[in-house]
C-alpha cells in the first residue's frame, strides 16, 4: 500500500531504539526524511536517518534545539511523531504511593509531558503551515494507572488528553492529532537487562525470563503475547499518511487485548 508520504518530511523522538526507531525505519522506507532525536544516538538511527540530534527532551533547552535543528535539516516539517517517554528504569522507586518522592512525579511528568508540550510547541508553526500531522505515544497505563510506576500513569493520561485537545483546536486547520497507546512492547524496556522489566520481575522476585513470560496471562492478553516494535510502527506510519486523512482525536490502543472496555 503506498501511503503517500514519499517527499514528507518527520521529527521523531526516542528515535535511537525501540518503538522510536522503529518508526523513524517505517518512514524512512516510506520516502520520508527523518530527523530523530534522542539522548543517545545509535548507529540504527544514524543509518537511516537524513539528519540526528543528541538532546534531553525532559528540558526546555533540549526540546526547542531538536526543533530547531529539525527545522533547519529538512526546511520544514510534516510529521511530528512524540514517542520520547518512559524514564530511566534504575532510577525509579517501585511501591506505595507512600513511597515515591516528589521528584520522581517530576522527572516523570518533565519526560513524558512537559518535554511533549515543549517540542509540539515550537513545531506547531510548520506543521500548521504544511497542514501536517502529529502522533503521540502515549499508553494503556494512561487507562489502567494501577500498574506500573507511581507518576507515569499519570503523566501518560495528561499525555493522552493534550492530543485531543490539539485535534480540537488545530483540525479545522488542516492538522490532524492522534495518540497510539501500546501495552507492553518487546524493547530494551522489557527485555534489556536493567529495565523495567528487569526491575519489577526483581520486585516480585522471579527471573526476568520467567517474569516475561508470564505477562500474557498477568495481563489478560487476549492474542497471547506482547506486541513487537514494528507493530506500532506500522499503526503510525499509517495515522500520518493519506489514507487517514480523516481521523483526528483518536486514541487507537493496540495491546493484544490488555484493556477490557470499550
Amino acid at each position: 500500500m503506498d501511503l503517500g508520504l514519499n517527499g514528507k518530511t518527520a521529527l521523531v523522538t526516542g528515535a535511537s531504539r525501540g518503538i522510536g526507531l522503529a518508526v523513524a525505519e517505517a518512514l524512512a522506507d516510506e520516502g520520508v526524511r527523518v530527523v530523530g532525536v534522542a539522548r543517545t544516538i545509535t548507529p540504527e538511527l544514524e543509518k537511516i536517518a537524513a539528519a540526528t540530534v543528541s538532546a534531553d527532551l525532559s528540558t526546555t533547552e533540549g526540546a526547542l534545539a531538536a526543533v530547531a535543528t529539525a527545522l533547519a535539516e529538512l526546511g520544514g516539517i510534516d510529521i511530528l511523531v512524540n514517542n520520547v517517554g518512559g524514564g530511566d528504569a534504575d532510577k525509579l522507586t517501585l511501591g506505595s504511593f507512600l513511597d515515591i518522592p516528589d521528584d520522581q512525579w517530576r522527572k516523570l511528568f518533565d519526560l513524558n509531558l512537559f518535554g511533549v508540550v515543549t517540542t509540539t510547541r515550537a513545531a506547531l508553526p510548520s506543521i500548521v503551515e504544511r497542514r501536517g500531522a502529529i502522533v503521540t505515544v502515549s499508553s494503556i497505563n494512561s487507562r489502567v494507572p494501577a500498574v506500573g510506576p507511581a507518576g507515569y500513569s499519570e503523566a501518560k493520561a495528561a499525555l493522552t488528553a493534550f492530543g485531543k485537545r490539539l485535534s480540537e483546536e488545530f483540525g479545522s486547520q488542516g492538522v490532524r492529532v492522534n495518540t497510539v497507546s501500546p501495552g507492553p512492547v518487546g524493547t530494551d524496556i522489557w527485555r534489556g537487562p536493567d529495565s523495567l522489566g528487569a526491575a519489577l520481575a526483581a520486585a516480585s522476585g522471579v527471573a526476568q525470563e520467567d517474569f516475561l513470560a508470564s505477562i500474557p496471562a498477568q495481563f489478560g492478553i487476549a492474542s497471547g503475547r506482547i506486541s513487537e516494535a514494528d507493530e506500532i510502527a506500522a499503526l503510525v506510519a499509517f495515522l500520518v499518511s493519506e489514507k487517514a486523512r480523516n481521523i483526528t482525536g483518536a486514541d487507537y490502543i493496540i495491546d493484544g487485548g490488555i484493556v477490557k472496555t470499550v
